[in-house]
């Protein structure tokens, strides 16, 4: 599939054609995910290197596969969410961090997802020697368009799963838990706990944790038509 979206962006590219491109940009977090691998005795270089983290994540899979998925969250949280972005012939354009290449669009799944739709189109046009079907204005409205209609999706995808976590929570308050930080900001400390493998917020304890830190979690309260699950950090 990498392989495939990669050459349909390399041909719509050798015809000069602006098109769409999923780019996911250089993380600006890669100072933490650098800290986070040496807490598992792996040192990645300072400038951000997707290949090394790949290795690095690798390695961690083959080590504690138990483990593993909230490693990865952690590290999916610090790379950011891709989005889609028009791509000019001759203008530099950002890449896709995480796949480690440089010209990547989505077209294999027009059955499910809009953008593929357009890219197919543009293909289409340029096998049939005919103009494009959009033009920059066009494709800079759709690329902006799909990557909010995605995020809407996200969310809504997120909300029916801590609903659900909430649920299975319900009526286990004072239960302790071991967990991984998967976020922390101003807006909040959230964290993911082991077993049962559910996502939660820090509300009380939560002062100087960062994403990665291993930490005890104690359940406050949950609240399922909200999604909600309240911890307090054990010391």
């Amino acid at each position: 599939m990498i392989a495939a979206n990669g050459a349909v962006a390399g041909f719509l590219a050798s015809r000069g054609i602006p098109a769409l491109r999923r780019v996911l940009r250089t993380p600006e977090r890669w100072d933490r995910i650098v800290q986070l691998a040496r807490t598992h005795g792996t040192a990645l270089p300072e400038t951000p290197d997707a290949a090394a983290l790949e290795a690095f994540l690798m390695k961690r899979l083959a080590a504690d596969p138990l483990r593993f998925p909230d490693l990865s969250l952690s590290v999916v949280k610090m790379l950011g969410s891709g989005e889609y972005a028009v791509e000019i012939p001759g203008k530099p354009m950002d890449g896709h961090f995480a796949l480690a290449v440089r010209g990547y669009t989505h077209s294999t799944a027009p059955n499910r997802r809009y953008p593929d739709v357009v890219t197919q189109r543009l293909v289409k046009a340029a096998l049939a020697g005919g103009p494009p079907p959009y033009d920059v204005a066009s494709l800079e409205r759709l690329a902006a368009h799909c990557t909010e209609q995605e995020d809407d999706a996200s969310k809504v995808e997120r909300q029916v799963r801590k609903s659900a976590a909430a649920l299975l929570l319900e009526g286990r308050q004072g239960e302790v838990y071991d967990g991984i930080v998967t976020g922390a900001s101003p807006k909040g400390t959230w964290v993911r706990v082991l077993q049962p493998p559910v996502d939660g917020r820090v509300v009380r304890g939560e002062s100087g944790v960062d994403v990665g830190d291993s930490i005890r979690v104690r359940l406050l309260s949950t609240d399922v038509e909200r999604g909600f699950i309240d911890f307090s950090r054990e010391p």
